[in-house]
């Protein structure tokens, strides 16, 4: 199971990211893009995820993910149940996310130095 304190490392760590505190909400910002943002109860982390991609993820794991809520829809982006995720995972997710609002030659630079994936 993993819960917040197994991401908050690699988000304050991945280059260009910063963690904000929105209306008491914990998030992961690189500029103005949040890539990863945790619920008040921070039981559910919403994370840029593709949108074409979003709709199987969801039906592969419904007791993983769930879709954004309806507003959010335009957006690329999806909630994960942290405590259906394990640490790994969930780290991974992150990663992922970040590299959605990244340069590539970032991205690529991280897959270098991380060649088994994030921490």
């Amino acid at each position: 199971m993993a819960v917040i304190e197994d991401v908050q490392a690699l988000g304050r760590e991945l280059e260009r990211s910063y963690p904000v505190y929105v209306n008491g909400r914990l998030k992961f910002r690189v500029g103005q893009i949040v890539y990863v943002a945790f619920s008040l109860d921070e039981t559910v982390m919403g994370f840029a995820f593709p949108k074409e991609a979003r709709a199987d993820l969801v039906a592969s794991s419904t007791h993983k993910f769930q879709m954004p809520s309806a507003s959010d829809t335009r957006f690329n982006w999806v909630h994960a149940k942290l405590t259906a995720l394990d640490p790994t995972e969930a780290r991974e997710l992150v990663a992922d996310a970040w590299r959605m609002v990244v340069p590539r030659k970032l991205s690529r630079a991280y897959d270098l130095t991380h060649p088994n994936g994030p921490g």
